[in-house]
């Protein structure tokens, strides 16, 4: 028995996603719709309740976080092979979403060979489908639409600019908005049924209200100011690419087409600014680029009105931010200990930047060469257990085969039982996270310890481009623990990034380590498959702990050490946390 879905037109409050959703509605070249926000916000509600006030019963898929490969692209009917003994191509949801919505709830956990399937068909709208034996293409052109709360971890930005349009919520309400949104849930869940009836008329004017937008969209005129307009603010907003532009276009002639203007005007652009912009923008907006604010209109309940002025777009709070830390066990069965010795190795200082060394500084001596630093990374790569020694040999494991009943069914003509067994290789490549933890606190200034932790940063993220393998980087210091580069790909500039990062205060090391482990959980939630390899640059020196801890991972510490008179705490930390032992020459 199917259970209705909450209404369209009796969500309280979230005017900004609701203008999204109906704008990429009228307007499927938007490229769909990303919604952030925390637990309880109705990301999710809302997002299902499109379904119901799509014109012409548009296709609303849902693609589960647990899909498989064959039910996203489709596969081989093996039914009909078996009754008729003919190939026969079997739908996926790619197939499914056709001219219609593909909705993905907690987007940001789902696997990353399925985000690299998503990308693919969203730039060509097409499936190319070719395996188990059939080749098969068929056009697939969706709107994508996207829920995710960003403690549970980030999406990638590949798949982040294929979304049109952005929302961030904060899910903070009023007293009286709360009492109401309640008050409205309650009579919801007691009778659903009864509860859809009383707003079935706004449903179907909304739906009505879409449909005729969708018709007078071609027909309304863009004048070329507004078009150099979008184009200013973009170049403002120093965007990548295109798309945004392309993209604004598209959304402010829905948003005219909505109110039921003939031309764009000045209110469009602005009222759809926030929406674009908001996951591209890769700094402030230019204060020089201004004008008037977006006229209020009067609306009713069918028709969100025009959005105010928004706020300027701050990212989302890392995933293992204060809040998140605090909820983690390790975390608050150590707290106290922590804050006994946060005066002596928190200390305040005004950070210094310190330039990247070159790669080429890293220079063979007597006790370490640059083949034995490239042989630790090349054993983490190949799943060495932690805590071995440098030098030891990893042992290849062998791919297992599986049975691969659609191609032994092509190979036996569709026989049964088949009379040729066809096996598929397990796939060996797995996804590979270089987890790097910088120590940015102050004593790492000394003599460009800091310049040479740098440039082993680059060497590493040198050999994870190469393998196309991500990149984290966290920096420890100063009172603080950061992101400084977000689970991604190495970026273009990573020397010149780095020479901005800087040093200072005190080092947080037992946070830090902490930090890493809540951050790969997370990430080892979205993909389980995930490998893990952490490398800890420091020096050191810490008066902090280390016991019962342990890195995410295969790991190995990078010891920045240069000192006359060297502590040695580096090989003792590797040592508690079961990591290999790397110091970077004197």
């Amino acid at each position: 028995m199917s259970i209705p879905e909450y209404p369209f037109t009796a969500l309280v409050n979230q005017a900004q996603y609701k203008l999204a959703l109906i704008i990429a509605a009228i307007s499927p070249a938007v490229g769909g719709v990303l919604v952030t926000g925390p637990r309880g916000s109705a990301k999710s509600t809302l997002a299902r309740a499109l379904a119901a006030v799509l014109p012409e019963q548009a296709p609303f898929v849902t693609l589960p976080l647990g899909a498989s490969e064959e039910m996203l692209l489709g596969s081989l009917n093996l039914q009909q092979i078996l009754d008729d003994q003919k190939l026969a191509f079997s739908p996926g949801l790619l197939s499914k979403a056709h001219k219609g919505v593909l909705y993905v709830d907690e987007v940001n956990l789902l696997p990353d060979v399925l985000v690299d399937l998503l990308l693919d068909v969203a730039a060509s709208g097409v499936n190319c489908l070719e395996r188990d034996g059939i080749s098969h293409r068929h056009a697939s052109r969706f709107l994508l639409l996207g829920t995710m709360n960003p403690d549970e971890g980030e999406l990638r930005p590949q798949l982040t600019d294929r979304f049109g349009l952005s929302v961030v919520l904060d899910g903070c309400y009023d007293i009286e908005t709360r009492v109401e949104i309640v008050r409205l849930r309650e009579a919801f869940d007691l009778a659903p049924t009864e509860f859809v009836a009383r707003y079935a008329e706004q449903q179907a004017q909304l739906s009505a209200s879409i449909a005729s937008a969708r018709e007078n969209l071609a027909g309304v005129v863009f004048p070329n100011a507004l078009r150099v307009c979008i184009a200013e603010r973009c170049q403002a907003a120093n965007v990548d690419g295109l798309r945004a532009d392309i993209v604004w276009g598209h959304a402010a002639r829905a948003h005219a087409a909505w109110f039921q203007r003939t031309a764009v005007e000045e209110v469009d652009i602005l009222a759809v600014e926030e929406l674009v912009l908001a996951h591209r923008r890769q700094s402030p907006p230019d204060r020089n680029v201004t004008s008037r604010p977006p006229q209020q209109e009067s609306t009713s309940s069918t028709q969100p009105a025009q959005p105010p002025a928004s706020k300027p777009f701050t990212r989302p709070a890392d995933s293992f931010s204060k809040q998140t830390l605090e909820n983690d066990e390790p975390f608050k069965k150590n707290r106290d200990e922590t804050e006994q010795k946060k005066i002596g190795d928190w200390g305040a200082m005004l950070a210094q930047q310190q330039a990247t060394g070159q790669v080429s500084a890293l220079k063979l001596s007597r006790s370490v060469s640059t083949h034995k630093f490239d042989t630790v990374m090349g054993q983490l790569r190949g799943g060495k257990k932690k805590g071995g020694s440098v030098g030891a040999s990893s042992r290849s494991r062998k791919a297992g085969a599986s049975l691969d009943w659609f191609r032994s069914l092509v190979a036996s003509a569709g026989n049964w039982p088949p009379t040729r067994l066809k096996f598929r290789q397990a796939k060996s490549a797995r996804a590979v996270l270089h987890l790097v933890l910088l120590d940015t606190s102050g004593s790492t200034l000394y003599s460009r310890q800091f310049a040479l932790a740098k440039a082993a940063i680059v060497r590493i993220a040198e050999r994870a481009y190469l393998d196309r393998e991500q990149l984290l980087i966290m920096g420890f210091g100063n009172q603080k623990i950061d992101t400084l580069l977000h689970c991604g790909r190495s970026p273009k500039e990573l020397r010149q990034f780095l020479d901005g990062v800087e040093a200072g205060g005190g080092t947080p090391l037992r946070e830090a380590v902490l930090a890493a482990n809540v951050q790969s959980k997370q990430l080892q939630r979205a993909n389980p498959e995930l490998q893990l390899c952490s490398y800890l640059i420091t020096d050191g020196k810490t008066t902090q702990s280390m016991e019962g801890l342990s890195l995410p991972g295969d790991s190995v510490l990078i010891d920045t050490e240069k000192s006359a008179v060297k502590q040695g705490k580096g090989r003792f930390i590797a040592g508690i946390l079961g990591a290999d032992y790397f110091p970077l020459p004197a």
